[in-house]
């Protein structure tokens, strides 16, 4: 079971690379974002420091949900995903293996970026500790919750639309107390730690839950 899971985390990874607009196209988006807001907004540094953790977070939240219309659906239009019902590895499992390698090609690049993006938007050094922190457990949050919409849309050639209709409402929260603890490390007037601890309780929930209610949408997609 165990060299299924490595196979299709392999694989994934291999794909992404290859067919490309995954992680590249995040991270373009990702900067496209936090270049162009400066020039909306104005030359006001004070400005830009204070709204910085919610550009930074919302970029992070637009650029996830580019690819996750292609987290199941490529696998059922070459029929790799009739084989993962069949696998003798758990479809939870298949699932939570697929989302990680998903977000090691487009989260993770956002996480490491993010120090580099937030000088552009004047943010200080607790502040930028704070975001990429809360980057590096909210990102793979949104990951786990866009599976779910990506498992309910995988039949329907373009369900990217629908698919952000689903997400947004679950990804809420995390967005919430996501921008709560990258603000609270910015300004250092309140709790850094109250928000970045329900951060962590979502993200964990999410990691435990979301395979579950994925798998279970692709074997009612399956049958």
């Amino acid at each position: 079971m165990t060299d299924t899971l490595l196979a299709v985390f392999y694989r994934d990874l291999v794909l992404s690379r290859r067919i490309g607009g995954g992680g590249s196209l995040a991270i373009i988006f990702f900067l496209g974002l936090v270049t162009i807001v400066p020039f909306a907004i104005g030359p006001d540094l004070n400005l830009l420091s204070r709204i910085g953790p919610a550009i930074l977070w919302l970029g992070a939240f637009l650029a996830t949900l580019l690819g996750l219309d292609r987290l199941f659906q490529a696998d059922h239009e070459d029929g790799s995903l009739d084989q993962m019902l069949l696998s003798p590895a758990p479809l939870e499992l298949v699932v939570l293996v697929k989302c990680l390698a998903h977000w090691c090609v487009t989260g993770l690049p956002l996480v490491i970026l993010s120090p580099l993006f937030g000088l552009m938007l004047a943010l200080d050094g607790p502040a930028l500790g704070g975001v990429t922190v809360s980057l590096l457990v909210g990102t793979p949050a949104l990951t786990f919750l866009g599976a779910i919409g990506a498992a309910l849309t995988v039949t329907l050639r373009r369900g990217g639309l629908l698919l952000s209709i689903l997400v947004v409402p679950l990804a809420v929260p995390v967005m919430i107390f996501s921008v709560s603890a990258a603000s609270a490390a910015a300004s250092g007037t309140v709790s850094f730690l109250t928000p970045f601890l329900i951060l962590c309780a979502l993200g964990l929930a999410s990691f435990a839950l979301a395979p579950i209610a994925a798998a279970a949408a692709l074997r009612g997609a399956g049958e």
